[in-house]
Order: C-alpha cells, then sequence, then structure tokens
C-alpha cells in the first residue's frame, strides 16, 4: 500500500497586487511574534505602519517589482523541484503544499487542502534556515490553529531549523564562489583589493534576541560554515544585518555601517542573502537596489550581489533529505534531530518544553504569549 505524506513549505508570502500590500502588512505587524504587545495596541500600531509604509517605503518597493511580491511564485517553483526530487519511490507518495505566514494561500485554507487529500502523515518545513520565533515559530503556531479549525489530527514531524545543513551550506558556496571568483578577477583587472563577502540577514530588535531567541547565533554559524566551505585563503567577510524597522534598537552591525566600513577600507563589497532562500522584495529591491546605491553614494569601489540558493540542486536535495528523515517520526527538532543551540537560548524551538514524541500536530507546551494562541 502506498504511503502518502504531506509536505507544507512555510514562508512569509507577500502582496499578489497593489491593493494587497496594506492588509499584508497589518496581518504581519499583528502578529504578537513581530509586536509584542496586547492585540488592542498591536490593532494600533499594525494600523498606523501598513498606512504610512504602503504609502511610502513598502508601496515603492513593491511598485519596483509590479506592485507584487514573486516570493509566492519563487516558492512554488520549489515546491515543484522538491516534489519533483521526493517523488521517486512507488511506495511513497510526497504532495507539497506552499502555506504563507501573512498573505494566500494562508494556513486554514493549505490546512483544509491537505486535509482533503487525507495523508497519513505530515511534515512541515519552514523555509527559514534559521530558526526565530518570529518566523518558524509563529508558522508553527499558526498551523496549529488552522488544524484545529478545519479538525485535523495527524501524525506530524516538524523541522524546525536547518542552519548547518549540508545542501544549504554548499548550494551557499557554490552560489558565491561563483560570482567571487568572477568579481575578483575583474577587481585585480583594476587593481583593486579581492571583494569582502557580507553575510545579510534580516534583523531583528535586540529584546527579541536577549530574550533567548537564537536567530542571531543560527545566522552566524551558517556564515562561518559556508565561509569554511568556500576554501578562499584569508577570505575577507563579515557578517550583516539588515531591513530594520522602528525605533528600538537591532542587532547589528546594521548593513549600511557594513558598507560604511568597505567604503573606509576602499574594498569591493559582495552581498549574500544568506537568511533568505527565495528571492522578494528585501533581495531584488533592498540589496540590490538600494543598498547598491547607497553603496555607490558612500564610495565603495565595487558592489554585487548573490543570488538565494532558490531550486539550486544541493538546496533541493537538501530539503529532500531532512523530509525523508522525518517519515514516520513525528514531533519537532532541527535537521540533525536532536538540540543544536547552546542551553542559554531558552527561546529554542528545543528549549521550549516540546517533546520529540507523541502523533498529535501541536506544540502542546508552547507559551501562549509566543505564539497567541
Amino acid at each position: 500500500m502506498t504511503k502518502h505524506i504531506a509536505v507544507v513549505l512555510f514562508n512569509l508570502g507577500g502582496p499578489d497586487k497593489k491593493e494587497s500590500i496594506k492588509p499584508f502588512l497589518f496581518n504581519f505587524f499583528m502578529d504578537p511574534n513581530i509586536i509584542r504587545a496586547p492585540k488592542i495596541v498591536r490593532y494600533g500600531v499594525a494600523t498606523l505602519i501598513s498606512i504610512l509604509r504602503t504609502r511610502k517605503q513598502a508601496g515603492e518597493s513593491y511598485a519596483k517589482l509590479g506592485n507584487k511580491s514573486p516570493l509566492l511564485e519563487n516558492t512554488r517553483a520549489q515546491a515543484t523541484a522538491l516534489s519533483t526530487r521526493l517523488n521517486v519511490d512507488a511506495n511513497v507518495k510526497f504532495s507539497v503544499h506552499v502555506c504563507m505566514r501573512y498573505w494566500h494561500p494562508m494556513a486554514e485554507e493549505v490546512a483544509q487542502r491537505v486535509k482533503n487529500d487525507n495523508p497519513d502523515q505530515i511534515i512541515l518545513l519552514p523555509l527559514y534556515p534559521q530558526f526565530s520565533t518570529t518566523t518558524t515559530w509563529s508558522s508553527f503556531g499558526e498551523w496549529q490553529k488552522a488544524c484545529a479549525k478545519v479538525d485535523m489530527d495527524k501524525p506530524t514531524g516538524f523541522v524546525c531549523c536547518y542552519p548547518t545543513q549540508a545542501g544549504f551550506i554548499a548550494a551557499s558556496a557554490d552560489l558565491i564562489r561563483t560570482q567571487y571568483d568572477a568579481m575578483r578577477e575583474e577587481c585585480e583587472a583594476q587593481g583593486m583589493k579581492a571583494p569582502r563577502v557580507l553575510f545579510s540577514a534580516h534583523g531583528l530588535p535586540e529584546d527579541i534576541i536577549a530574550d533567548g531567541d537564537p536567530y542571531q547565533w543560527q545566522c552566524e554559524k551558517t556564515a562561518e560554515l559556508i565561509a569554511a566551505q568556500l576554501g578562499i585563503p584569508q577570505l575577507d567577510w563579515q557578517i550583516c544585518y539588515q531591513s530594520r524597522v522602528g525605533p528600538k534598537k537591532w542587532i547589528g552591525p546594521s548593513t549600511e555601517v557594513a558598507l560604511e566600513k568597505a567604503a573606509h577600507d576602499k574594498v569591493p563589497v559582495l552581498i549574500y542573502p544568506h537568511a533568505f532562500v527565495s528571492e522578494h522584495v528585501e533581495t531584488l529591491v533592498e540589496i540590490e537596489d538600494e543598498y547598491r546605491e547607497m553603496a555607490e553614494h558612500m564610495g565603495v569601489p565595487g558592489f554585487a550581489r548573490v543570488p538565494t540558493v532558490s531550486v539550486h540542486k544541493a538546496f533541493i536535495e537538501g530539503l529532500a533529505d531532512m523530509v525523508r528523515s522525518r517519515v514516520d517520526v513525528v514531533g519537532l527538532g532541527p535537521d540533525v534531530m536532536g538540540r543544536i543551540c547552546p542551553s542559554g537560548f531558552t527561546r529554542c524551538c528545543m528549549g521550549q518544553g516540546i517533546e520529540l514524541v507523541g502523533a498529535r500536530p501541536c506544540l502542546e507546551k508552547a507559551p501562549q504569549v509566543t505564539i497567541g494562541i
């Protein structure tokens, strides 16, 4: 008898037309993991920010992309590639679904679709390599609420993170090396230094990290492994953080500060967004347009961007490996199954009272304040 496994790929989501920008932003800032305040306060803040950012930064950024995000299209391409890679065994059928957090297709409609398919098991796979309460944990919580609404209770395996996964690291190094070699050759011909690789991840407010979120630590581990995999003697590289929003102090150094340093050092930069696996507004506009313009204005002698891993063969194979490892396994854990974060990170998913046992598709001890359920 053929076993049926439903794989759910989680991603952030993005507006699919101009009219969707405001509600997408509202949904984003209403998430208690993003704005950690009472619901009535979040509502006011989300309403204000969504109006202001639709008129200004976000509206202008999405306008450059045709008034929509390419994230859904890119994620569906990854789902198709993963499905092709997985469905090679006649004894197991994999159906791969895309679930977005803040715009369609959202958790409840995807959960209903999965229920209609009636799989033997569900495997949840976030397209966030590094775990954060603001991304993966939020998506897991929303999925559980959706499962309750559609009355679905299936054995479920959760992949919480994979910051060191071999396929992800290999794909990243391959993409960087191609760009780096070409840029270094060009720089040498012009008498310039070899490029500095900037690993740019989406930032977070410092208080979220101070509360025990392991995101920054995992981003640093990813950058270290990719840099080592490149095997370039005396490689000049640095990690930095982009996309700051609001008045809070965010983790750093910021990508803007990293560009200022590169300008001071008179060194070209090659930016790789190592916390993103799909192209979207932060890579195609913020890095490619805004940081490029900023670098030129500062006097950085050269600028280039490395594309995300997207459907790179090694990355898709890495995703497939993680899915295969979860067949007949329920519960939550990273790609290596056991905890990888140091014990001081209390908001690590493996440190929040969740056991890798049981068949219920829920985080039974998840703190209410964290995921809003």
